[in-house]
Parts: structure tokens; C-alpha cells; sequence
């Protein structure tokens, strides 16, 4: 891409305020923390419910970009860049997409529907990239704006693509429509996600088929309430397991190897064909792929021979604990540039250490001549500071010295033959690999190896937390995250890396050792010890953390190390006591608080708080006031009295919720972070964060007057199928959720808890569920949730949380 600024300025009907219109610019961005961003970016300034960019754009023209399209021109930014002034900067992106789309002319496949749309669109990449130069979605890019950033990556070699399209109400195909322009369309399965925001079913089959309006052609399941809906300028090709009259009728018989054969008649003729199948979800997506290749004209033989070649697709990038202190982040199914990009982007946004590995393989159907294709890759390499390279593949062997610090291996197998050559220790690895080169054996030979309990932490639902929060701040109002308690039993350094990247302004922690853990993990930020034990404050002093002082006593002993030390204006934090009774100045000791204070420059009051006891209870809320309006009047005290201007704040996560009107500077979010709140419609609001997982380790058959497990508190009335799962008390489980209270879910069943729970280990009742040794067991995410567990427990879900022992392997993703 190489587009002017006087160009962008029509494309997108804007108002330009700048300092050089002759600019040209060849990548868009929408993310201000990416190291990608350069003086040729053209950033857009998108402004959501929970997140608005243009306060990051003083920041990004310090790192050298000079292109912005925004709504306004923040004050400080004026005379120091380009811009492009737009009444609404998404609508502007989707605009810019659209005129670039505009001048491709080549075959795009479009494909929507509630389920399948990554998955067929990765294996019709595998089908037809034997052929074609394709340029496709990364990972599930299938929004408002996942979608136009897909498009804009499509370049002059490219000769077909494939983009998915994902809505969740109406009006928002239409635009989606106007960016794909797709020739070919493909309807996937249509189930209940995303149901919400349809009136009915027709309703949401009427706005995805939006999509087609103007395709040629429209492969589907054959369905009378589709049809309804096919544009005259496009030609039905549908398939059907029961309608004869289908272009493609298909039956389906299960063979021995989880293989499915599939029979079907085309054009009077008829053909059969082996899959690597047997779910109905899989081998509903095959023939949708399967249709794709007939209607191509490929040879029945092509496509026996690609076809049975097919694979389950990883649909998220996963960080994991390796060997020898690493983290490593697997994305190991895929090699393209556009996803490398997006990974690159993970990988510095979970850095824990100064190195940071990339292993990579090949790099496929960029659209680029392959000296062009390595040239920019080493570009990447370089902005996002790799230390290490480390490439396997023929092509990429040959261009090794691209790059610096790189070594190569021509194949998977002769890594791994020679991997313990190679020095890996305290350091971040992105596996980057194309499905053919197997990279799921370097992340076997590089994970940690820890038993099959996990518990999985989402990312992205992290990310969409915190910015639902912050919407509901004033603005210039900070916010400081909790991330005592190992994150609330998520994992305290992965989560503060990502709050790091994510820009809040401090981390709170309940001791010490958290704090220095998190910073020899080379967390930045500014971190408050809530908790700080006496004999830690050397240690606090020691590691720039920030202490909170809560009465005369600790006072004095800091201040005590604080002048041994020569210290001069060390942050402290000053908390007082307006009705929780657990620590704080008290009003009748402020006056000698203040006295102590006054004319001290050892130490620098950054702060002033106080802690609500009832921020989440209607009950008590004259109370909350009145903790509020002490809290306020102490506040100001001590401030007009030492004459200092610190940091107050008192909101916890109820309380940011129910009195804004108390944000002061500040608030300090904790268990909302990770998808919990007290209230009904907020919880629904939130994303879960954390699913602990297990799996089934044996199934048994008992009959009925059988026991099963300590002190036979389960005594079985009739036959039942009884599963064993490795987890147990010793894992966080309480002992309280057996005997038939709680349950897991075992394929979206619920599987009650037989008897008590084991230390390592829980029986459940399966007699209902069609399941097999090895299959996945949900313990807590979305059903049964962990407010549901502790509302059952007679608990709350701070205790669910932290109880899950460190022992459980934290898988982070996106």
C-alpha cells in the first residue's frame, strides 16, 4: 500500500489540518501501544464506549507517527502533525477500506453465519492455496473493525481472498457488505449465537444474507427461509442432507479412525469422499468447503487427496509457562504476514523479560516476492525489538542474513534434533508456524509440564473489562487495578503485563513479595503495597514500590529507614479509617498524623484513601455516604494542613458502579476486572475471564447399592456412569461443592459431584452424557459460573478465585 495524505483526504471526504500534505502512507492502525507504528502509519483515532484514542495520539507523534484521522485535534497535538478530520473516525476506516478494496478485481469469498466461519475459511486457505495467492482473514477478524484492517492488507499478488463477517444485530451487515464486495458467498451454520440482538431467527438470517446481495453466487444448506432471501443477481449452489432437489445432495456414514464418508451426487454423477470426522459441526464445515472445490471445477481426486488432509484449527494464540523460567506464546498453526504481525503485538504485550525469540517458519501466500516478503518480516523483527531469530524452513534458511541474530534449521525435525544445543531460559518465545511444519512439537519440547487441570485465562475479556470500567470514569480520572492475591487466582505478572500495555496508571497489591515479584518480572508501573509488614520496608525502599501507611506506628518506623536511608520524597500512601475498622488513621489521629508530617521531606504524600464497606449494598447506602463525606473532610485536612496536592480515592468496583459522584482522582478497580460484580445487569455486561478446565480420566460403570468415594456418602439407587477428574481440595475445590450440591459440565451437560471431593480428585454422575476418557470437563467459567458457585457455597467469589492453588498451570490467550 502506498497512499497519499491528499489522497486519504477525498477517500475519506475530511477536513485536513497538517504540516506536510505530500505524506505518503502504507499501513493503517488503530492500536497506539503497537511497535509497528511508524512515520508512514495512518492512524485512526477510534473512539468506543469503554476507550477513546485520541488521548493516546500526543504519545504516538513522541514515537514519530504523523498521520491521525480523528474527530477533533487534541490540544496539545496542534502544528505537530498531519490530520484528517472525520465526523465519526470507525465510519472513516470502514470508508478507507472500501475505496481500497475498490481497486482489486480478483475473486473474494465472503462467508457469514453463527458457526463454522473461522474454521471453513482456514480450510478453504489449506484447499486452494495450492493455486492461489490467497490472502484471508487473520484469526477471527470479523468485525466492525476486524474486517476493514482484513481488506487493507490485500496487495497486488494477492489473486483470491476470503474474509468472514460477523454481526451481532442489525445494521451492521450492510457496512460490511460495502468492504468485502464478495463475488462468491458462503452461509455457514445458523445457530443461536449472538441471538440477542435479533428479534427472531428470520430476522437474523435476513441480515446476514445482507452480505450476498451482490455475490454471484451463494453456498448454503438448502432452506426454504434462506431462499427467501437470495438476490436476484445471485445463483443458488446448495447442498442437503435430506432435499434430493439440492445441487449437491450429501449422505454421511461414520467409519472406523473418527472418519466420516461422505456420498454425494453432483450433477448426476455420484462421488464419495473420507473426512477426519465425525462431529456434526466438522463435517457440516467440510461440505461447505467441499462445495467451494466443486464449484472451482476440482477434480474428484484433488479433492479426495486435500480433503482427507484436513485439521482441527486452534481459533486463539495461547500464553503458556515454558522450561527454564520462559513464557512462551504459541500461535503454531499459522504462517502468514498478517498474523505475524498480530502476533508480534501479543509477544510485547505479555514481555516479562529483556530477550525476546521468535521462532518461524516459512511464511506463506504473502503476495509478496519472497526477497520483498523476508525484507519487511526483518523489518518487524527489528521494530519489535527481537533479540533472537530463529527460522525453520528451506525459503526462509536462505534469507537468514536478513536478519541479525538469527539462526536456521531447514526443517522441524532437525531443530528438535539439535534443540538441546540451543540456550532457552528467561526469556519470551513467539512460536510462529505454518500447520505443515508441526510447531505443536516445539511447544511440547519448550511448555512446562504440568497435569491436564488449567485454568484458562481470557485476554481479551481482561481488556474489555477494564474498558468497560473506565467508560464510567469523569475524565482525567486514574484508575489503579488490584492485582493482590496472584491476580485474584489468575496470575498476577501476565495480567499486570497487559495492564502495563493497556496504560493504567497503578497496580495495588496486598504485601510486599507481591510487588517485588511483579517488578523482577519488569512490571514498570507505579505499584502500592495495601498490607506493608514493618520489617518489609527495606525491601519496598529496595524495589521502588509504594507503601501504604495506616497508622502512627508504621509511620514512624518508615520514616525511621526513610532517614537512614538519606531518603528524599519516597511516595507513601495515606489511609484512613472512616467506618471499615480494619486499618487506618482514625479522625482523633490526624492532627499528630499531620504534625509528624509536617516539614518531612524524606517522605512525599502521593496519596490519600480510605476503603467502603458497603459500596455494594442498597441496604447500607446512607452509610456509604457518610463514609464518603468523612473521607472527603480528613481528605482535605490533611491536604490544606501540609499543603499538598496528593492522589484521593476511595472507590472500590461496586462503589465505581453506584457513586460516581466519589471518583475524586482516582479509583481502585479489583474483582470487576476479572468479570464478577454484585449486581444483576452489570454482570451481564462483563466477559468471563477465567475457565478452570479438567478432563475426564476414567469413566466406570457401578450398580445400583455401590459406594463411590470416601466414607460412601454416595450410595448409587440405580446403574450410573461415573467419570473421575483430576482435581480435587488440594486444587482449590472445596469439600462443600460435593455430595451432590455442585456439578461440572461435561459437553455443555451438567455432571453432578458424587460423594466428597478427593484431594486430587472428583466423581461425577455421567449417566446422562454421551462422553469418552480424555474429554474436557468445564469446572467454573461460564456454567457453572463462580458467583453461582459461592452464592451455592454460601460465599463470595473472591474466595472461589483465590482459592484455586498455584499448582493449576495458567493458560493465558486471545
Amino acid at each position: 500500500m502506498s497512499i497519499s495524505i491528499k489522497n486519504s483526504i477525498a477517500i475519506l471526504n475530511a477536513t485536513w489540518i497538517g504540516i506536510n500534505p505530500d505524506t505518503t502512507v502504507d499501513t493503517i492502525s488503530i492500536d497506539s501501544r503497537s511497535l509497528q507504528n511508524s512515520e508512514h502509519t495512518l492512524f485512526f483515532a477510534l473512539t468506543g464506549p469503554n476507550n477513546d484514542a485520541h488521548h493516546y495520539i500526543n504519545d504516538l507523534i513522541a514515537n514519530g507517527v504523523q498521520n491521525f484521522v480523528v474527530t477533533f485535534i487534541p490540544e496539545e497535538c496542534k502544528d505537530r502533525a498531519n490530520f484528517l478530520i472525520v465526523e465519526n473516525t470507525l465510519v472513516a476506516l470502514q470508508q478507507f477500506a472500501s475505496y481500497y478494496r475498490s481497486l482489486f478485481h480478483f475473486p473474494i469469498i465472503g462467508l457469514t453465519g453463527s458457526n463454522g466461519k473461522t474454521i471453513v475459511k482456514e480450510w478453504l486457505n489449506f484447499l486452494l492455496s495450492p493455486d492461489y495467492n490467497v490472502i484471508r482473514s487473520p484469526k477471527s477478524y470479523n468485525s466492525q473493525v476486524g474486517v476493514p484492517l482484513s481488506v487493507i492488507a490485500i496487495n497486488e499478488k494477492h489473486n483470491l481472498g476470503i474474509f468472514e463477517a460477523g454481526i451481532s444485530t442489525v445494521n451492521e451487515m450492510d457496512k460490511l457488505e460495502k468492504i468485502i464486495k464478495p463475488t462468491i458467498g458462503i452461509l455457514t451454520n445458523i445457530g443461536s449465537s449472538h441471538d440477542e440482538g435479533f428479534t427472531n431467527l428470520e430476522e437474523k438470517i435476513q441480515q446476514k444474507m445482507l452480505l450476498f446481495q451482490n455475490a454471484a453466487v451463494l453456498i448454503y444448506q438448502k432452506n426454504s427461509e434462506v431462499e427467501k432471501y437470495i438476490s436476484a443477481k445471485t445463483n443458488p449452489f446448495s447442498w442437503s442432507y435430506k432435499e434430493e432437489n439440492a445441487d449437491v445432495f450429501v449422505f454421511k456414514k461414520e467409519t472406523e479412525n473418527q472418519q466420516t464418508t461422505l456420498f454425494y451426487t453432483y450433477k448426476n454423477n455420484n462421488y464419495q469422499l473420507k473426512i477426519p470426522f465425525i462431529d456434526k459441526a466438522s463435517v457440516e464445515n467440510a461440505v461447505s468447503s467441499l462445495m467451494v472445490l466443486l464449484y472451482f471445477g476440482y477434480e474428484s481426486s484433488v479433492i479426495q487427496s486435500r480433503m482427507e488432509m484436513l485439521f482441527p484449527v486452534e481459533m486463539r494464540l495461547e500464553v503458556k509457562n515454558g522450561i527454564n523460567n520462559c513464557s512462551i506464546i504459541d500461535d503454531s498453526y499459522s504462517s502468514d504476514f498478517q498474523s505475524l504481525k498480530i502476533a508480534l503485538d501479543v509477544l510485547e504485550s505479555q514481555n516479562k523479560f529483556k530477550k525476546k525469540t521468535v521462532i518461524l517458519s516459512d511464511i506463506f501466500q504473502s503476495g509478496f516476492p519472497n526477497e520483498q516478503l523476508y525484507a519487511k518480516v526483518a523489518q518487524l523483527i527489528i521494530s519489535n525489538k527481537i533479540n533472537r531469530v530463529i527460522g525453520i524452513g528451506e525459503t526462509i534458511s536462505e534469507f537468514k542474513d536478513q536478519f541479525l541474530n538469527c539462526i536456521t534449521f531447514k526443517t522441524t525435525a532437525d531443530f528438535i534434533a539439535n534443540f538441546d544445543k540451543l540456550d532457552f531460559s528467561n526469556e519470551s518465545i513467539l512460536i510462529k508456524g505454518a500447520r505443515s511444519f508441526q510447531f505443536e512439537e516445539i511447544v511440547t519440547l519448550l511448555e512446562e509440564k504440568t497435569h491436564e487441570t488449567v485454568l484458562e485465562i481470557n485476554l481479551n475479556a481482561i481488556s474489555y473489562n477494564l474498558n468497560f470500567f473506565k467508560s464510567k470514569l469523569k475524565p482525567k480520572v486514574k484508575i489503579m487495578v488490584m492485582v493482590k492475591a496472584f491476580g485474584y487466582g489468575n496470575g498476577g505478572l501476565e495480567i499486570a503485563k497487559l495492564l502495563e500495555h493497556h496504560k493504567v496508571d497503578y497496580l495495588g497489591v496486598a504485601f510486599a513479595d507481591e510487588g517485588i515479584s511483579l517488578k523482577n518480572g519488569g512490571i514498570k508501573l507505579p505499584i502500592m503495597v495495601l498490607n506493608p509488614e514493618n520489617t518489609s520496608f527495606s525491601a519496598i525502599i529496595q524495589h521502588q514500590l509504594e507503601p501504604e501507611i495506616y497508622s502512627l506506628k508504621g509511620l514512624h518506623a518508615f520514616l525511621k529507614i526513610a532517614k537512614q536511608k538519606n531518603l528524599q520524597h519516597f511516595p507513601i500512601h495515606i489511609k484512613v479509617d472512616t467506618g471499615m475498622h480494619r486499618l487506618g488513621f482514625e479522625e482523633n489521629t490526624v492532627d499528630e498524623l499531620i504534625a509528624t508530617l509536617k516539614g518531612n521531606s524524606t517522605v512525599k504524600v502521593q496519596s490519600i484513601l480510605s476503603h467502603m464497606a458497603t459500596s455494594d449494598d442498597a441496604k447500607h447506602y446512607d452509610f456509604a455516604l457518610s463514609q464518603i463525606q468523612l473521607f472527603d473532610r480528613l481528605s482535605s485536612k490533611i491536604r490544606n494542613e501540609l499543603d499538598v496536592k496528593p492522589i484521593r480515592h476511595i472507590l472500590n468496583t461496586s462503589g465505581i458502579s453506584n457513586f460516581p459522584e466519589a471518583q475524586f482522582d482516582m479509583v481502585r478497580l479489583g474483582i470487576g476486572l476479572y468479570g464478577v460484580s454484585n449486581d444483576e445487569n452489570e454482570q451481564k455486561e462483563l466477559e468471563t475471564v477465567g475457565t478452570l478446565k479438567s478432563i475426564i480420566s476414567q469413566i466406570r460403570i457401578i450398580p445400583a447399592g455401590d459406594s463411590v468415594g470416601y466414607g460412601r456418602r454416595f450410595m448409587a439407587e440405580k446403574q450410573t456412569k461415573v467419570a473421575t477428574i483430576p482435581i480435587g481440595y488440594a486444587d482449590g475445590i472445596s469439600r462443600a461443592w460435593g455430595n451432590g450440591i455442585g456439578f461440572v459440565s461435561i459437553k455443555e451437560q451438567q455432571a453432578p459431584i458424587l460423594g466428597s471431593v478427593c484431594m486430587d480428585m472428583l466423581m461425577v454422575d455421567v449417566t446422562q452424557i454421551e462422553c469418552a476418557e480424555g474429554d474436557d470437563v468445564i469446572i467454573f467459567g461460564e456454567s457453572p459460573t463462580v458467583s453461582y458457585i459461592a452464592q451455592k457455597l454460601h460465599t463470595i467469589p473472591y474466595e472461589i478465585l483465590t482459592s484455586i492453588s498455584q499448582r493449576v498451570k495458567r493458560v493465558f490467550y486471545r
